[in-house]
């Protein structure tokens, strides 16, 4: 049973998406210690946490970075905040989406379980995807590059192994943010460069300059 971490200060809405989540065979539980959601966090390990931005004490910025210091796990804000500046924050912390209130809570479940489906239901067959020396294992998500490992979000893997899948040809940017989030009719498109920006700046510091190529008004290729 995939376990949801609620890190939201407002009793009503938490509990609202507690009782949703747990209608749909899901384990959820909101946090209590807004001082320490980091232990929280341990205590509970989550598979995704829905995180919101104005918090008691600490912010959700603050809480994202805490974790993503030692954790992959699949974080999405959920905030009233939901301009570009407070979105592409967000995903420039280390957020894979991003849930503007108020919303739906089917919509919000439909987008939980997209997001829970992509990242746990890997393949059980060992693959890799290789281009100018650099190594996309699918089994585990890893990338490495002359014997180091590069660290990735699970947005940024997902739109490297679509850039890889695909090697030598444009991908559209409708094509990528299907593949992220299997609809584009909740997202804003700007998450999608943020996260582009994002890959490529890792890419370069690890050596690996122009790998992702646009091609304006088309898409991105691998180069």
């Amino acid at each position: 049973m995939y376990r949801i971490l609620i890190v939201e200060d407002d009793t009503a809405i938490a509990q609202a998406m507690q009782r949703q989540i747990s209608l749909w065979g899901l384990e959820a539980r909101c946090a209590r210690n807004f001082r320490d959601i980091l232990g929280e966090f341990a205590a509970f390990e989550p598979h995704l946490v829905l995180l919101d931005i104005m918090l008691p004490f600490y912010g959700g910025y603050h809480w994202c970075a805490e974790i993503r210091r030692i954790s992959k796990v699949p974080i999405v804000f959920i905030s009233s905040a939901s301009d570009n500046m407070n979105i592409v924050m967000a995903m420039n912390m280390g957020g894979d989406d991003f849930i503007a209130k108020p919303f739906d809570l089917n919509v919000l479940m439909a987008k939980l379980q997209a997001i829970l489906r992509r990242t746990y239901d890997f393949s059980s067959q060992a693959e890799t995807l290789e281009h100018q020396g650099a190594v996309l294992n699918l089994s585990d998500a890893s990338l490495t590059y002359q014997g180091e490992r590069i660290e990735l979000t699970r947005n940024e893997y997902r739109i490297l192994q679509t850039l890889l899948e695909r090697k030598g040809q444009v991908v559209s940017r409708d094509t990528l943010m299907q593949r992220l989030w299997e609809t584009d009719s909740f997202v804003d498109e700007n998450t999608l460069t943020v996260n582009v920006t994002r890959l490529r700046r890792k890419l370069a510091d690890a050596g690996l300059t122009d790998f992702i190529v646009t091609r304006k008004g088309m898409g991105y290729l691998i180069g």
